[in-house]
């Protein structure tokens, strides 16, 4: 069966809330750090001041669970003025390895669209995060095989994009990427001049959001309800899963 006409040669997915559940494990383990420091401040204070470590932090730390660990310690200890004890900061890390630990949870209908793709296109897997993390959740996922290629990036920018476009001989228009975040899978690969899909997930870190007004300079910028619908797309580009914005 032949999905596609058009350039369309290799569709790069991203991983994390794209082929399987991640930020909820985060959104868990962010309420339980909350309730250890409850003694101290409220909820909203804690929550507001994690945040603002974990963005201070990306630059030293970068992305995915061990980063998001020390902020909660860095955080544990500014917002206990010093008094966080050895035990709690032992919870932290206990903590931090119940999320490493974690199940993959494939999202409904990957690894039938996967069966679909593999062998019409090139599959790729571009994430960011911790390399041993994203290496160790996509080895437990049960879907390494349908990929030809894995890239596990520090940050997605258009610049990373157009180095990874580079390494694998990839011409910008017959490129399309997948992904929940329209910050970082999304608006970097439009910039190249390549497609895109976003396929939100129900839930995004803050850090992720985009303002609409930024939205609105974005002319080819479509929105799929759900991953089953890429094939429909993939065979008719008119195809308005959800819907299409400019």
């Amino acid at each position: 069966m032949i999905l596609n006409s058009s350039q369309i040669k290799t569709i790069a997915f991203d991983a994390d809330d794209t082929l399987w559940r991640n930020e909820d494990i985060f959104i868990h383990a962010q309420d339980e750090f909350i309730n250890l420091l409850l003694a101290y401040h409220d909820e909203s204070y804690i929550r507001s001041h994690l945040g603002e470590v974990q963005i201070k932090n990306l630059e030293h730390f970068g992305y995915g669970i061990k980063g998001f660990t020390l902020s909660m310690i860095e955080t544990a200890i500014e917002l206990t003025e010093g008094r966080i004890t050895g035990n709690e900061i032992h919870e932290i890390i206990q903590l931090a390895k119940c999320m490493l630990a974690s199940p993959v949870e494939l999202l409904p209908d990957i690894k039938s669209v996967l069966e679909q793709l593999k062998g019409q296109y090139r599959l790729l897997v571009i994430t960011k995060g911790d390399l041993l993390d994203q290496e160790s959740k996509l080895a437990r996922s049960g879907i390494a095989d349908y990929f030809d290629a894995i890239e596990i990036v520090s940050d997605k920018t258009s610049a990373a994009y157009q180095q990874i476009l580079q390494r694998h001989k990839i011409p910008v228009e017959q490129f399309l990427m997948i992904g929940n975040s329209l910050k970082s899978d999304i608006l970097p690969v439009l910039d190249l001049g390549a497609k895109a899909l976003h396929v939100p997930y129900h839930s995004t870190w803050d850090h992720e959001l985009v303002n609409d007004e930024i939205l609105i300079g974005y002319q080819n910028l479509h929105t799929l309800g759900d991953i089953s619908q890429l094939l429909d797309w993939l065979r008719d580009p008119s195809f308005e899963g959800r819907r299409a914005i400019g």
